[in-house]
């Protein structure tokens, strides 16, 4: 290295609408001393996923980096916790896909050269605007042109309001607003055959809607704390859109007529363009009550698989009842573990429709902890519990399932299974962390929403996934066919 050699840092972002779907990727060369922009580059890619929309923006950006000065040292700073990690050398590539584009970026400068850094959604903006400007480029049939972009001013303008925002409102110790690090790419971590044990997933950025859902309350579920957290989420588009939600069903003893409203509410396609067909909806149904679950102990998939109490087979009848007076469900998918299967087996009996068994529907392994109640694991297991409270990506005592190993594997069954019931009605029957994964990450919740949210034995809540992967939480925490 000659001693006149530059310091750049280079920002780079990608994105997919579908995921695989129309991409693009937005890359930006920065100099180091002062931060003035030296460098913007984007292109739409076509038909590509997510992560491999990321490594085309690295690798443009260190192509233009190198064209400046071929000599310097860059220092790379992306919010795909997957790219750097695997450019870092420390989790490993097997995706076919990415293995070309991650050597080919390896190649650009020496090794030494580069060194990567892990940063917040929110510090990645310009980058971000110039990958979304140059995917709403591809779907004008256009190529992105630096003359028209307004990346730079808007990402300045959004980081000056946000500033605005949170200016004199942190106390000392407040937790800092950004995600975690961690928030990654859980559909291709796992396409990729769990490169990664990534904290949680980054989805393509799509138009997510938005609905009214049902907050009723109830009492009950396997550990009060057993829903927590998955990482960041689904990213929204600038051109988000709002559409209706569906209202929770009537009280218990409510005419037929006014629970066949409530469904066709909550399976109807929204305010979506109408060339986008009826979205794939699943209605999200927690088991009935084992007798762990009103002593509030931890029961994933790694204890004693416990069946139905009594109670929880007559909440498994009422549910059943509740829609089959809707009339909406078309197939019925149950998590392998047995309160799962028999709660699915009564609703299946009474709509005459086979059960299917998905393996990623299971619930968390709570590994030393099945069985116990919270105050048993924090007398036991204090600095376990207080780790596993702060961060996803930790797991329970003895080695069970961190919430950021099971927010991939909910991620990747939803993909599956969006695809395998497009435009269809769906009843998953399934337990609290995997049904609390797939509403936070519907609704691009920060991580610590899994642990602010109820959900009863035997509950109903529903999302819609749409054809350009946006996705609408419909109902929540629904129990009025238990009272």
């Amino acid at each position: 290295m000659t001693g006149s050699a530059r310091e750049f840092v280079v920002e780079a972002d990608g994105g997919s609408r579908g995921n695989p779907g129309p991409a693009g990727y937005g890359a930006v060369v920065l100099d180091a001393a002062t931060g003035e922009t030296l460098v913007e580059a984007a292109e739409y890619l076509g038909v590509v996923t997510n992560n491999v929309a990321e490594y085309r923006g690295l690798l443009a950006g260190l192509r233009a980096a190198a064209e400046l000065d071929p000599d310097a040292t860059v220092h790379v700073r992306m919010d795909s916790k997957l790219v750097v990690e695997q450019m870092s050398g420390r989790w490993k590539i097997k995706h076919p896909d990415m293995k070309p584009l991650a050597a080919e970026a390896a190649r650009v400068f020496p090794p030494g050269r580069v060194t990567y850094e892990w940063i917040p959604r929110a510090d990645n903006k310009h980058a971000d605007r110039l990958a979304n400007e140059a995917m709403d480029a591809g779907a004008r049939g256009e190529q992105w042109s630096p003359s028209t972009s307004t990346a730079e001013l808007d990402a300045a303008t959004d980081r000056a309001a946000s500033a605005g925002r949170t200016a004199g409102s942190r106390r000392s110790g407040d937790r800092p607003a950004a995600a975690p690090a961690g928030a990654g790419e859980a559909a291709d971590v796992a396409a990729a055959g769990g490169d990664a044990p990534s904290a949680g997933e980054r989805l393509p950025r799509t138009t997510t809607r938005t609905g009214a859902g049902s907050a009723a309350s109830g009492g009950g579920g396997e550990a009060a704390v057993s829903g927590g957290g998955a990482i960041a989420g689904e990213r929204v588009g600038r051109a988000a859109r709002t559409g209706a939600g569906g209202a929770a069903p009537g009280a218990a003893g409510a005419p037929a007529a006014a629970d066949v409203r409530a469904a066709k509410v909550v399976a109807s396609p929204g305010w979506g363009p109408p060339d986008m067909g009826a979205p794939a909806t699943f209605v999200l149904l927690r088991h009935g009550e084992t007798p762990l679950t009103p002593q509030k102990r931890f029961s994933g998939s790694g204890g004693s698989d416990p069946s139905l109490s009594p109670v929880g087979r007559e909440q498994a009848e009422r549910v059943a009842e509740s829609l089959a007076r809707r009339g909406t469900i078309e197939a019925i998918v149950a998590s392998p573990l047995a309160r799962t299967r028999e709660t699915a087996g009564i609703v299946a009996a009474r709509l005459g429709l086979p059960v299917t068994v998905e393996e990623g529907l299971r619930e968390t392994d709570f590994g030393a902890w099945e069985g116990l109640t919270f105050g048993e694991v924090r007398d036991r297991h204090p600095a376990d519990l207080d780790a596993w409270l702060a961060s996803p990506d930790a797991e329970p005592t003895g080695g069970g399932e961190s919430f950021a190993a099971t927010a991939i594997r909910i991620a990747a069954t939803r993909d599956k299974l969006v695809a395998a019931y497009a435009g269809r009605t769906v009843l998953l029957v399934s337990h609290v962390t995997p049904i609390k994964t797939f509403l936070r990450l519907a609704l691009g919740a920060p991580p610590e929403s899994l642990f602010r949210m109820e959900l009863s034995a035997a509950s109903l809540s529903a999302v819609a996934y749409y054809a350009d992967g946006g996705a609408s939480v419909r109902l929540f925490n629904e129990t009025s066919h238990l009272r």
